[in-house]
C-alpha cells in the first residue's frame, strides 16, 4: 500500500514501524472474512482492512472525527486478521499507533473518560479491585442486570500452596483481577506444578502489566507498569529463575510483548528482552512435561474456548487442547473457534451491546456438542462468557487438578 505520511505524523516515535506495516499490507480482504466485528455488522470499516484505510488517512494528514474514533473502539484487537493474513501484517501494532493519535485529535464524552479513567483507576490495583468487587457481590440484588452478570457469587475455593521444594523454579504473573475473580486459578496452578517437580517462587508485591492501560490507550502509563514489573521480577530473573508463568493467556501475551514495545528504551531495551523471553503461558511449560503419569480420570467431556490471546498472540492454538486430550479428557467440537468471545479486556464494558452478542454466538458454538463444562484459558473470558448464567465456565488448570484431587482421594478411599 502506497503511504505518504504527514510531516506531524513523521514526528511521532512509531512512525517508521507505522509507514512499514502500512506497505506491508496488499489490501486482498482475507482479514475482512475471519473479523468477528465485521461479521456482525457487516460494515467494511469495521473490518481491519477497513480500519487500516482510516488509521492511514490520519497519518497522511486528514483529521480524525468521532466517526474515525468510534470504527477502531469497536475492533476487538482479537487478531484473528494476523492469523489469516498471508502478508504478515502487525495490524494490532498499527491499531496502537492509530488509537493514540486519535485518542489525541477526538477529545471523548464525559461518560465515556469517566468510565476509562475508572477502568484504569479500579483494574490495575488488586487491592482495590477486591473491595469494589465485594461490594458488588454484597449489593447484587439491587444492581442492574448487566451489572450482576459481573459480580456473580462465588463457590468456596481451595487456595492452598505447596511450599517451595523442587530445584526447578519459577514465578507466577497473579494478575490484577484474577485473584479476586477466580482465586482458585493460581493455587490450581501451583499445585499442578508442583505434582510436575516445578516449584512457584512467591513473587514480589503483585501489580498490573501494564496491558489496562496500555489498550484503553494510555499508551505511556502501560509502559511505566511494564517497566515496574520488570524491576520486580528482576532479582529472581538474575538469580535464574527458569520461566515467568503466567495462567492469563492475556498477560502473558502483553509481557511477551515487552521486548518490542520497549526496545527504543536504552535503561530497559535488554531487560525487557530476557524478560520476555522467559515470559509462558501456563500451557506452554505443562506442554513438555509428563502429564501422562498424572493420571486423570478418562471421560469428562469439555468444550474448550481458546482464547483469541492464546491462539492469535501466543500462537498457541491447540496446545491446550492436545494436552487435555493427552490426560484423558474428552473434547466437543466447537465451530469457528477462531472467533472472539467478545471480552477483549474492558471490552465487554466499553462494547456491552456488541460484546453481549459475540458472547452468546460462542456459546452457541460451544454448548451444541452438550459438554459437561467449558475450559478457557483466560480470566476475561471466563468471567464474561460466565455472566451468560448457562454452562458453567473454568479455566482449565482448575478443571485438570480437581480432577486429579478426586482421583487421588477416591484411590486412598479404595486403599483404606
Amino acid at each position: 500500500m502506497q503511504t505518504n505520511l504527514s510531516d506531524s505524523a513523521r514526528t511521532l516515535e512509531r512512525a517508521e514501524e507505522a509507514e512499514r506495516i502500512l506497505r506491508a499490507c496488499v489490501h486482498c480482504g482475507f482479514c475482512t472474512a475471519t473479523c468477528p466485528t465485521y461479521q456482525l455488522l457487516g460494515d467494511e470499516l469495521d473490518g481491519p482492512r477497513g480500519r487500516i484505510y482510516l488509521i492511514k488517512q490520519v497519518l497522511e494528514g486528514q483529521p480524525a472525527t468521532t466517526s474515525t474514533q468510534s470504527h477502531l473502539d469497536r475492533c476487538l484487537s482479537c487478531r484473528s486478521c494476523e492469523t489469516t493474513c498471508p502478508s504478515g501484517v502487525r495490524y494490532h501494532d498499527l491499531l496502537d499507533i492509530g488509537r493514540a493519535v486519535v485518542e489525541q485529535q477526538v477529545p471523548r464524552p464525559l461518560g465515556q473518560r469517566l468510565l476509562r479513567h475508572g477502568l484504569r483507576f479500579a483494574m490495575v490495583r488488586p487491592a482495590v479491585f477486591k473491595a469494589l468487587l465485594r461490594t458488588g457481590q454484597a449489593l447484587r440484588p439491587w444492581l442492574p442486570a448487566q451489572a450482576q452478570q459481573k459480580v456473580h457469587l462465588q463457590k468456596a475455593a481451595d487456595l492452598m500452596r505447596p511450599a517451595v521444594r523442587h530445584p526447578r523454579r519459577v514465578l507466577m504473573l497473579e494478575g490484577c483481577v484474577q485473584p479476586a475473580l477466580s482465586p482458585a486459578t493460581n493455587a490450581a496452578a501451583a499445585r499442578l506444578l508442583d505434582r510436575l517437580g516445578i516449584s512457584v517462587t512467591p513473587a514480589p508485591a503483585e501489580g498490573c502489566c501494564g496491558a489496562v492501560d496500555y489498550h484503553l490507550n494510555a499508551q505511556a502509563q502501560g509502559l511505566q507498569r511494564a517497566r515496574r514489573r520488570i524491576d520486580a521480577w528482576w532479582p529472581a530473573v538474575e538469580a535464574g529463575v527458569e520461566a515467568i508463568v503466567i495462567p492469563a493467556s492475556g498477560c502473558a501475551a502483553f509481557v511477551r510483548e515487552y521486548a518490542h514495545l520497549l526496545a527504543a528504551d536504552p535503561a530497559y531495551a535488554a531487560k525487557a528482552a530476557r524478560v520476555s523471553s522467559l515470559c509462558r503461558d501456563l500451557v506452554e511449560v505443562l506442554g513438555d512435561a509428563p502429564v501422562e503419569q498424572l493420571a486423570v480420570p478418562a471421560g469428562r467431556r469439555l468444550a474448550f474456548h481458546c482464547p483469541c490471546t492464546l491462539q492469535h498472540a501466543l500462537k498457541l492454538g491447540g496446545a491446550v487442547e492436545a494436552l487435555l486430550i493427552r490426560l484423558g479428557f474428552t473434547l466437543t467440537p466447537v465451530t469457528d473457534a477462531h472467533l472472539c468471545c467478545g471480552s477483549a479486556g474492558t471490552y465487554s464494558l466499553t462494547q456491552p451491546g456488541l460484546s453481549r452478542q459475540l458472547r452468546d454466538s460462542r456459546l452457541d458454538a460451544l454448548e451444541r456438542g452438550q459438554p459437561d463444562e467449558i475450559a478457557t484459558a483466560n480470566i476475561g473470558c471466563q468471567v464474561h462468557l460466565n455472566g451468560a448464567g448457562r454452562t458453567a465456565v473454568r479455566h482449565w488448570v482448575e478443571i485438570v487438578e480437581e480432577a486429579l484431587r478426586h482421583a487421588e482421594e477416591r484411590a486412598g478411599a479404595n486403599e483404606g
